[in-house]
């Protein structure tokens, strides 16, 4: 994504992304540090969704309610989408940036004429809902499966300054240089897209380099490096994991991470997000270690030992079903 592309229509189908105020806070976080929202639409909402007043409310986003009427009822809000995208970017010259939350296919001619006028289009959807088509035509897509879990915090999820450290380094996970770093100057900016009420001050600290001296010796993640007159922050790398997977314990392993995922609300993921998920608390983790070829070759076996089920679309795609 390129630098100028700051300013950010966000358009959610609520059945999507599945209606919980941390899924929806995630989704929210991963536009915020790309640019700013300038406008946020969620659409499909009923007071199944009250949980989500808050989050949309702080957020300034508009609701498209859902009417019971016919059979029809989905296609006529996909097409208020549509015709909601279209007219803000005809009529709205600073966005720039959509975001659109949903896998459907049917949403892929809008995509080229967003893309035609110079658009940047943002896609994100859960796993099973996502067509390959949608997923092609986007600049950029996220399955929501992995943006649900991140690294557990080094100290008490109440402790703010971890959970600070801990946005930092989703920040330098999505946005930094390919040296692996990124100016103190622009995380403070993200930060204070993401926390409008962040100050240093709040910490104790006078300045934001001396808040991430601190950070960086408390927790170990971050490093600190002056640049002749500015200030890089990067990370230290991996340190330590939760041993190897064995043959032994590799059923109760998939089995705790894919409850993880059920208790956020997700059925299906995509194989490529569950090995991405277990690699994080078992970095290096290769499934030919354990005596399988292929990754696709351990999950038939898992399904064997009845851990998962394994399913494919229409189009072909394998998908894990958590069980």
């Amino acid at each position: 994504m390129s630098d100028d592309k700051t300013n950010f229509a966000i358009l959610v189908d609520l059945e999507n992304a599945g209606g919980k105020t941390g899924m929806m806070n995630s989704i929210i976080e991963k536009v915020k540090i790309r640019g700013n929202i300038l406008i946020g639409k969620v659409y499909g909402y009923t007071e199944s969704f009250a949980s989500l007043k808050e989050i949309l409310l702080s957020n300034t986003f508009s609701v498209v309610p859902s009417i019971r009427f016919g059979a029809n009822q989905k296609n006529h809000l996909d097409i208020q989408l549509v015709i909601d995208a279209l007219e803000i970017a005809y009529s709205n010259p600073l966005i720039d940036s959509f975001c659109i939350v949903s896998g459907d296919s049917d949403y892929t001619p809008l995509v080229g004429k967003l893309k035609s006028m110079g658009k940047f289009v943002l896609g994100i959807s859960r796993s099973e809902c996502a067509s390959s088509i949608f997923i092609n035509a986007c600049n950029e897509f996220l399955f929501l499966e992995s943006m649900s879990k991140t690294p557990p915090p080094r100290a008490e999820v109440s402790d703010q300054l971890s959970e600070l450290n801990q946005m930092i380094l989703k920040v330098l996970d999505e946005q930094a240089d390919p040296d692996g770093t990124i100016y103190a100057s622009e995380l403070k900016n993200i930060l204070l897209r993401l926390k409008p009420e962040f100050n240093e001050r709040n910490y104790g600290k006078s300045s934001f380099g001396k808040l991430l001296s601190e950070m960086a010796q408390r927790f170990g993640d971050l490093t600190v490096v002056n640049d002749a007159y500015s200030v890089k922050v990067g990370t230290r790398g991996e340190e330590g994991d939760k041993g190897l997977i064995t043959r032994e314990n590799v059923i109760d392993v998939f089995r705790e991470t894919l409850a993880r995922f059920k208790d956020e609300g997700f059925d299906r993921i995509n194989p490529s997000i569950l090995k991405a998920a277990v690699s994080v608390d078992y970095p290096g983790f290769d499934e030919r270690q354990i005596g399988f070829k292929k990754f696709s070759d351990l999950l038939k076996w898992l399904e064997r030992e009845h851990a998962v089920k394994v399913e494919m679309t229409e189009s072909k795609t394998m998908l894990v079903k958590i069980i």
